[in-house]
């Protein structure tokens, strides 16, 4: 019996924890340098699939959700192919936990300057997105936008 359990239990997948950033998100508020923006409304989605977080980011559009961008991404750091609403690639993506609740996110592409940030959950509600980039003109924008969960 107990040769039973231990091969099953080695033929097991291990399981995998639920991050505290899966569930869907909308954008309450946006600041970039410092100032506060105007808002589109814009959906962000991530799911988890074992080790795998899919983000999905989607704007309203003409009383229609579009989306704008998409990646599976694991949690090592690895690249993951972003693609667009009509399934071209535009750029890599990675992600990294720094923390219990934090996540480290990078976006590069060509044509698009690179993006590094992290991701933060706070008492499960929300989810606060803290970016840089640098335009090609070589502007610094710094951006914070603050998701509440649905």
């Amino acid at each position: 019996m107990t040769r039973r359990l231990a091969v099953l239990f080695l033929l097991t997948p291990p399981a995998h924890a639920a991050e505290p950033i899966a569930g869907k998100w909308f954008l309450k508020s946006q600041q970039v340098n410092g100032r506060e923006t105007a808002l589109r409304p814009l959906t962000l989605s991530i799911n988890q699939k074992a080790d795998l977080l899919e983000f999905e980011y989607s704007v309203l559009s003409n009383q229609k959700q579009e989306v704008s961008l998409r990646f599976a991404a694991r949690l090592d750091g690895s690249p993951a192919e972003i693609t667009n609403s009509e399934g071209r690639k535009i750029g890599t993506a990675r992600v990294t936990r720094s923390g219990a609740s934090e996540y480290l996110l990078m976006l590069e592409g060509p044509n698009r300057p690179t993006s590094s940030g992290k991701m933060t959950v706070s008492g499960g509600r929300t989810l606060v997105s803290e970016s840089d980039a640098t335009s090609r003109g070589g502007d610094k924008v710094h951006t914070v936008q603050t998701f509440e969960r649905q």
